[in-house]
């Protein structure tokens, strides 16, 4: 398995894993990241200054991703961890650390300060997964990321 920035031809494998985790959490409809205009362009999207996603291949397929971009409608010194999802078969491996821990040191190197997410409470191992790494729960939504049924924010000081 090998964890790379993710390359043009990577987009409809990584729209595919982002659809195929959200339903399975009920993340459908209004206001969930599925419906991101984004999804099906995940490459152009991420060559932005202070953009950068990564996806896990296992040299057959994809099994997941992530990524860090700045905070809309936030500080330029925020940054937001966008579409950190992997399939099943991939949760509970260690790959959430490593993935996590290469989007903290590079938004590090780029100059955010924070680090910013939006989760559902319903997805407990990344839930878990995050505040092992210190993130800190927020009691509201920060930016205006047009995430409204998302339930669960976190920040992290980096």
């Amino acid at each position: 398995m090998e964890i790379r920035r993710i390359l043009q031809k990577d987009n409809d494998q990584v729209a595919a894993i982002i659809r195929k985790v959200m339903t399975e959490f009920g993340a459908v409809g209004e206001g969930y990241s599925i419906l991101d205009p984004e999804i099906d362009t995940m490459f152009e999207h991420f060559q932005n200054p202070g953009h950068f996603f990564l996806v896990i291949d296992d040299g057959q397929k994809l099994q997941g991703c992530g990524g860090v971009a700045p905070l809309k409608g936030g500080e330029d010194s925020i940054c937001e961890l966008q579409k950190m999802y992997f399939l099943s078969e991939l949760r509970g491996k260690g790959f959430g650390k490593k993935m996590l821990t290469d989007c903290i040191q590079t938004a590090k190197e780029i100059g955010y300060k924070q680090m910013y997410l939006e989760t559902l409470q319903s997805m407990k191992q990344a839930v878990g997964l995050y505040t092992s790494f210190g993130f800190r729960q927020l009691s509201c939504a920060q930016g205006n990321t047009g995430h409204s049924s998302c339930d669960d924010f976190y920040l992290l000081d980096l």
